[in-house]
C-alpha cells in the first residue's frame, strides 16, 4: 500500500471526499545461486574416520547459513542512513560515528527516536528494535552495562551478554556478528525486512559418485535466496555507519 489513510474534518450535512488507494508493486526475486560443492577421494573417505557424509553437509550448511547473514547485512543500501549529523549529534546522516562506551547508548536511543519519528512505534512494539553489532562494539556494550545500573550490571558482570539468544537492554534487542559489511552495522525494528529462501533446494544434499572421472565423491550442497525491503518500510531499518 503505497498511500496513507488521510482523515478528514467534517461538516455535518456537507459531504465528504474520498482520498484515493493505491499499490505499489514490491517484489522479492529468489535469484542468487550459492552452491558449496566439496570433493573427496574415495581412499580419504575410506582412512579418515573423522570424516563423513552427513559431517560434511552440517558444515556446509553452517556456511550457508552464514554466507546468507552475510549477504543480508550487506544490503545496507536498501535501508536508512544513520550517522554523524554534527557536533556528535546522531540522526539520519552517512558520516561514520566512532562508537564508544560513551555513546553506544545514544546510538541506540537515536535509532529509536528516528523509529518513532517514522510513525514506527506500533511495529516496534509488535516487533522490538534491535541492533547487529561487531564484536568490538559489542564489548563496549557489555562495558557500558557491567558499569550501570544494578541487578543489570551484576547479571552482565556473571553472565556476559547472551550472544546465541540476543540481549535486550536500552530498550533494544543486542546481536553479534562477524559478517559485517566494513563500516555498516544494523539498526531498527527487526523482522520486517523480507528474506526469501526456495525450500526446494535449501538443505537438500546431493551425492554424486565419481564426479568428473574423478574416483571419489562429491557432496553437494546449494541455497537460493532473495532480500527485499519493502518500499513503506525503509524508514524504520537503519544502516548505523560506523568508523
Amino acid at each position: 500500500m503505497s498511500t496513507e489513510f488521510v482523515i478528514q474534518t467534517g461538516t455535518r450535512g456537507t459531504a465528504y471526499g474520498f482520498s484515493d488507494f493505491t499499490l505499489t508493486n514490491d517484489q522479492l526475486r529468489i535469484n542468487t545461486y550459492k552452491p558449496v560443492p566439496v570433493f573427496i577421494d574415495r581412499a580419504d573417505l575410506a582412512q579418515c574416520k573423522l570424516v563423513n557424509q552427513m559431517e560434511l553437509a552440517d558444515r556446509q550448511g553452517k556456511v550457508i547459513d552464514e554466507n546468507i547473514e552475510s549477504a543480508w547485512l550487506a544490503d545496507y543500501a536498501a535501508w536508512t542512513d544513520f550517522g554523524d549529523t554534527g557536533g556528535g549529534a546522531l540522526g539520519l546522516a552517512s558520516t561514520q560515528i566512532t562508537v564508544s562506551t560513551s555513546n553506544i547508548d545514544d546510538i541506540v536511543s537515536g535509532v529509536i527516536r528516528e523509529v518513532i519519528t517514522a510513525n514506527g512505534k506500533d511495529l516496534a512494539d509488535q516487533y522490538g528494535i534491535g541492533f547487529v553489532w561487531r564484536p568490538a562494539d559489542f564489548e563496549k556494550l557489555e562495558k557500558f552495562l557491567q558499569a550501570n545500573g544494578f541487578n543489570l550490571a551484576d547479571q552482565t558482570l556473571k553472565e556476559g551478554i547472551q550472544t546465541t539468544k540476543g540481549y535486550k537492554a536500552l530498550g533494544a534487542y543486542h546481536y553479534v556478528s562477524n559478517s559485517h559489511t566494513a563500516n555498516h552495522v544494523f539498526g531498527g525494528v527487526r523482522k520486517i525486512e523480507a528474506i526469501g529462501i526456495l525450500k526446494s533446494t535449501y538443505g537438500q544434499i546431493v551425492i554424486t559418485q565419481d564426479p568428473n572421472l574423478q574416483s571419489g565423491i562429491g557432496v553437494i550442497s546449494r541455497v537460493d535466496y532473495g532480500l527485499n525491503v519493502k518500499e513503506g518500510l525503509k524508514t524504520l531499518i537503519f544502516d548505523v555507519n560506523v568508523s
